[in-house]
């Protein structure tokens, strides 16, 4: 490891090939001073982040690569997506995208050791790949980022350059969940058992979830993230103290960045851990809520793209979709509005046309009710979806389509 200043960065990527592959941290994590500085010193060069958030180079020469699309990168005509389960894409990264520079925010330096902090997800993977293959690790030490366990620890033999930077970690500050947020939380929170464990996204009907959640005991978070939410379930000691909250990353306030500081209750581990569908199936009573656009009488889900243009991509959702189902006793919910109000259409369509993201999950949840998937046939399906999520101005059209399809 050697401590260099910005300044110096274009001598040490001097050497690189003329395209290289840079590999950053996402979410709330990208270090932004060392990418821009980055950007800089390379004319042309492809960048890889999974869900990166605004203010990211994007720029002629620049080619945006992701399995997951953010603010950042959503809309640019320099997107390159690239379908992939998040689980995979380690494997992605290995055997057909390789990473010549890894970008990295990290805490401070502890006893020879850095943390990756709110960020594992693929970074793991993306140093051990770069290493073998002779590239370069630099490391954004940056006294804000939150010491965390788990795979976020790195020894600096791991990292060949450092570059010191006081950077402000970005925040996430939810608003409160609204009525149909709350109304969809409610009936999944009344589903879900004591001692389940428990895998949620960002937004608003996750947090709603979680708050029906506090008479709920000993639950548990196995989860490819959790936010402030999770907070309130901790300090009203539903979450069994016994067992630390696994997750791969972050996306909070700095109250939870503090929070998550030295905790030794949290592990944050890489993504081929929390989203192994196999280590899923086997936390108990397994609970995915995932959120999708779109779902049809066939009880399939679209969450990746709107009017066929690509929103974000599936990320982690069928890793825990899978593993959930598998799980004794687990359950994966898919939940929505069933009105786009500003669109003033349906969410629940009689068929997707475009690629599906999932399918045949354990219950579709609408503020309209909940309809029991798993186990029932495509002709008890297509009338529970009707009649439990779909909207009253919608119903009489997807009747109309479930007779022409021979459902009903």
């Amino acid at each position: 490891m050697k401590r260099i200043s910005i300044e110096h960065l274009p001598t040490v990527l001097g050497g690189l090939r003329s395209r290289p592959r840079v590999v950053a941290s996402g979410n709330f994590a990208t270090p932004v001073t060392l990418l821009d500085a980055v950007d800089r010193a390379l004319p042309n060069y492809t960048l890889h982040i999974l869900n990166a958030q605004k203010g990211i180079p994007d720029r002629p020469g620049v080619i945006l690569e992701t399995a997951f699309v953010g603010p950042g990168m959503r809309r640019s005509p320099r997107l390159h997506y690239v379908p992939c389960r998040l689980s995979l894409v380690p494997v992605l990264l290995h055997r057909s995208m390789p990473p010549d520079v890894v970008l990295l925010n990290t805490s401070g330096i502890h006893n020879d050791s850095v943390s990756l902090g709110i960020e594992v997800n693929i970074l793991p993977a993306a140093v051990e790949i770069v290493r073998e293959r002779g590239g370069i690790v630099i490391a954004q030490v940056n006294r804000h980022m939150p010491y965390t366990y788990g795979d976020a620890q790195m020894h600096l033999d791991e990292i060949d350059y450092v570059v010191e930077v006081d950077e402000r970690i970005r925040e996430h500050h939810p608003g409160e969940p609204d009525d149909m947020a709350t109304a969809i939380g409610d009936r999944i929170a009344r589903d879900v058992p004591h001692g389940a464990t428990l895998q949620l996204g960002i937004g608003a009907v996750p947090d709603a979830v979680l708050h029906g959640l506090t008479h709920k005991r000993n639950l548990r978070i196995w989860s490819e993230m959790f936010s402030d939410g999770a907070l309130e379930l901790v300090n009203k000691g539903n979450i069994d103290p016994d067992r630390p909250i696994t997750a791969s990353f972050l996306f909070g306030t700095q109250h939870l960045y503090t929070w998550v500081d030295h905790n030794p209750g949290v592990r944050m581990m890489r993504t081929e851990v929390t989203n192994d569908p196999g280590r899923i199936a086997r936390q108990t009573i397994m609970t995915s809520i995932n959120g999708a656009l779109q779902v049809d009488l066939s009880a399939q889900a679209n969450a990746s793209r709107i009017r066929g243009e690509i929103y974000s991509g599936f990320g982690g959702s069928t890793d825990f979709i899978v593993g959930a189902l598998h799980s004794r006793g687990g359950h994966a919910y898919i939940a929505l509005p069933s009105w786009h109000p500003k669109a003033r259409t349906s969410t629940i369509v009689p068929h997707i046309e475009g690629p599906v993201t999932s399918f045949q999950h354990s219950a579709v949840v609408t503020e309209q009710g909940m309809a029991v998937v798993f186990g029932n046939s495509e002709d008890e399906q297509t009338r529970q979806i009707i009649d439990h999520c779909a909207h009253p101005d919608a119903r009489t059209e997807l009747w109309e389509a479930a007779h022409w399809m021979g459902r009903v």
